[in-house]
């Protein structure tokens, strides 16, 4: 058989095409945050992370733009050697401040983040213990601390998976270790497909019994939830219990990249120790200068966030209202369950052509019965835009049965 086989026998992404209900790689033509253009019509996003809606806001494009100006394009080298600028020094120390951290590191995506976390602390007869929901990016850094596990011994098991949010099954599955060995519990703060927010005072309680360090990927939760936007920790009062954070910039933060937080000691190890960071060019003067403002607008102006959970708010009434499967978490991500492919493709479409964006997930990136049409909203959207968004579904859920 040849390596190449399998791509030519793919043609799922073609036949759905010629459905006319392919969901992806759509490209944006123009875009002002609540509203974009595709192929030339005005569309309401209701799929976007930009959660603050900075990815527009005049002082974060000019910090970009004066970057490029003062240091060109790129830094044409990792962190590690020449590609460190004091724009990265001043984010990480910010950052460190707005989480309440003694020290941050960048990373130059946020998928990259979580590999140059976890292979990096977790090694041969160490232990992560895992959601079994979380984001890929955790999922790939499991992968490589797995291997190298395995690469000592082919028989060790290095990554332990729990239920999703079910903090028994984690203690259950976290007493079968070996009492003294080192053990890293990773999870998402607010999960990226559902919305929902990890059971972080249980999750605590386990890691202190069983002496466990904590690392939350607060990717959705930065900029949304807890006391001025400091994320999942801050939610639930438990900052000092929380021992890393991790993030990214292409969220609330409007650009790309990502960062940890944590101790010094922590934090100095994983800058000469991590793979992800030694051999990666670092982030451009242009991120991290856009990051950098971001975080300026997500100080100085806190009603952003509080626009941004009552926009949330009124969608998932609204959706809800009219008999859709919405789940009740309090977040910026309102999914809506339909738990049919064909289905959510289908009216997938039909809302685009109703002039509204959102995003479609199918198996495999949800079980089945969880087939959604994953809503996300912004600080900058206006009734207007919603009011749109919950006529159009209404439409479109009772074309389709789903609603009466």
């Amino acid at each position: 058989m040849d390596l190449f086989d399998k791509c030519k026998n793919f043609t799922r992404a073609d036949d759905t095409k010629a459905l006319g209900c392919y969901p992806y790689f759509h490209a944006i033509q123009e875009s002002e945050g609540p509203v974009v253009q595709i192929e030339g019509r005005k569309i309401v996003m209701a799929g976007s992370n930009n959660y603050l809606g900075l990815t527009t806001h005049p002082k974060v494009k000019e910090a970009a733009i004066k970057a490029v100006h003062k240091y060109g394009t790129g830094c044409s080298g990792s962190r590690y050697l020449t590609g460190t600028l004091d724009l990265h020094v001043e984010l990480e120390a910010r950052l460190a401040k707005f989480m309440g951290k003694e020290d941050c590191l960048l990373f130059s995506t946020g998928f990259q983040t979580a590999q140059g976390i976890i292979p990096t602390l977790v090694e041969p007869g160490s232990y992560v213990v895992s959601d079994k929901d979380n984001h890929a990016c955790i999922v790939a850094g499991n992968l490589i601390a797995n291997g190298a596990g395995a690469f000592v011994d082919k028989d060790a098991q290095t990554v332990v998976r729990y239920k999703h949010n079910d903090m028994k099954h984690m203690e259950t599955m976290i007493s079968k270790l070996p009492l003294d060995a080192p053990k890293l519990i990773v999870s998402d703060g607010v999960f990226s497909t559902s919305g929902e927010i990890v059971d972080l005072p249980s999750m605590v309680a386990v890691a202190k019994k069983y002496n466990a360090r904590i690392l939350i990927d607060d990717a959705h939760a930065i900029g949304v939830i807890g006391k001025g936007g400091r994320g999942t920790a801050s939610h639930y009062g438990l900052e000092n219990q929380v021992d890393m954070t991790m993030g990214t910039f292409s969220k609330t933060f409007a650009s790309l990249g990502g960062f940890v937080v944590g101790d010094r000691s922590v934090i100095n190890y994983l800058k000469h120790h991590a793979p992800a960071l030694i051999f990666s060019a670092s982030p451009t003067p242009s991120s991290v200068a856009a990051a950098l403002a971001a975080l300026d607008v997500l100080e100085t102006e806190p009603w952003r966030i509080e626009k941004l959970m009552r926009n949330a708010r009124k969608m998932r009434q609204g959706l809800k209202g009219m008999g859709y499967k919405v789940s009740e978490h309090d977040s910026a991500v309102v999914p809506v369950i339909i738990g049919d492919t064909e289905k959510v493709l289908m009216m997938w479409k039909s809302l685009f052509e109703g002039g509204v964006f959102v995003n479609a997930f199918i198996r495999p990136g949800v079980p089945p019965g969880l087939e959604m049409l994953r809503t996300s909203y912004m600080a900058t959207h206006e009734d207007v835009h919603l009011d749109k968004i919950l006529s159009v579904f209404s439409d479109v859920g009772k074309k389709f049965g789903v609603i009466s």
